[in-house]
């Protein structure tokens, strides 16, 4: 009498296997997303084209720095993006804090003190900004922008019109152009800091589900008992400490700060947050849609400027692929608000 076996399973081929994991793959990102790596390889194979320095590793590692003071801010203004809300003071959140930071800082003497004074300086600009949009109930638009006015106002008094005196730290310049790992700037492990830290907010805590709640719904979430109030208030400040540690590390990157020295960051950080599939009407969007867009966005400039594109070309260009992103996927049933 025999013993009967089971067969042993057939090997599958590998081909057939890598299809359906393929099919998950694009099934399980959102079609930005998918949209946006697109359009990334095609900008990166159209400047190989052009110029076969652009895809050498040090160059894209130099992009990459570039790119980390960017994801920074749109970090931040994610944050509050989800809200529903937008916050137009990162221009001057990051100049104040950068040059408050570094002069106070050579001041007393101490370069290690220019950290916490930048994140102190943000959340407190961040904290009345929230105070404003949460319990004065002033549109954000019109409260983040009066405050940046404000903001540079008050540094024009401070320098006198001037650039200021003071240079960058030894930790600033440090954070943003040392090398821990060779290639690869500190800014880097910076934002991948940055980024892990907006990750686990967004997915694992309550401030992250309450912030989603309140883009969708904000009337739901406070009839739901969700501290609505306090969620704004920790979503602008988050944004307003995001823009000054970037102020910080830019500082670092130029050797100083300057006037002005944040006003090329408010729209690209609010056009990788959309370009990254976050609804502007707030609660809906991923983290990783945001890093997309940053990288996307960067890459753009970057392509532009070794075709030596003049500068009206450059914003042509750079607003219609914007554009036509947004037309792509802007309208899809989970950006419709």
């Amino acid at each position: 009498m025999t013993v009967g076996t089971s067969p042993l399973p057939t090997p599958r081929p590998q081909g057939r296997l890598l299809v359906p994991w393929l099919a998950q793959w694009f099934r399980r990102h959102e079609p930005s997303f998918l949209i946006g790596c697109g359009c990334i390889l095609l900008i990166l194979f159209i400047g190989g084209i052009y110029n076969s320095h652009f895809l050498t590793l040090p160059y894209l590692l130099q992009q990459l720095q570039v790119a980390s003071y960017l994801g920074i801010v749109a970090a931040g203004a994610m944050t509050v993006i989800l809200l529903g809300h937008i916050d137009l003071s990162v221009p001057w959140t990051m100049t104040t804090s950068a040059m408050l930071a570094t002069g106070l800082a050579g001041t007393f003497g101490h370069g290690l003190l220019a950290l916490p004074i930048a994140l102190a300086i943000g959340a407190a600009i961040g904290l009345v900004n929230g105070l404003g949009v949460a319990y004065v109930r002033i549109p954000s638009m019109i409260f983040t922008l009066g405050m940046n006015a404000v903001l540079q106002g008050l540094m024009v008094l401070y320098t006198g019109g001037s650039a200021p005196s003071s240079s960058a730290t030894p930790l600033g310049i440090w954070l943003s152009n040392a090398h821990i790992i060779p290639g690869i700037a500190n800014a880097v492990f910076c934002w991948v800091a940055v980024s892990a830290g907006m990750i686990i907010l967004l997915r694992f805590t309550v401030l992250g589900r309450t912030i989603y709640a309140i883009g969708n719904r904000e009337r739901a979430a406070y009839l739901c008992g969700l501290p609505v109030r306090g969620a704004i208030l920790g979503a602008f400040m988050l944004a307003g400490i995001a823009s000054a540690f970037a102020g910080l590390l830019l500082t670092g990157y130029a050797g100083k700060a300057y006037q002005g020295m944040g006003d090329s960051y408010l729209m690209p950080a609010i056009a990788a947050v959309v370009l990254g599939g976050t609804s502007i009407a707030g609660g809906h969007g991923t983290y990783k849609g945001t890093v997309m867009g940053t990288i996307l966005i960067v890459i753009l400039q970057s392509v532009l400027a070794v075709m030596q594109m003049p500068d009206a070309g450059r914003q042509i260009i750079y607003g219609v692929i914007i554009f036509s992103m947004l037309m792509l996927y802007g309208r899809s049933p989970q950006n419709a608000r």
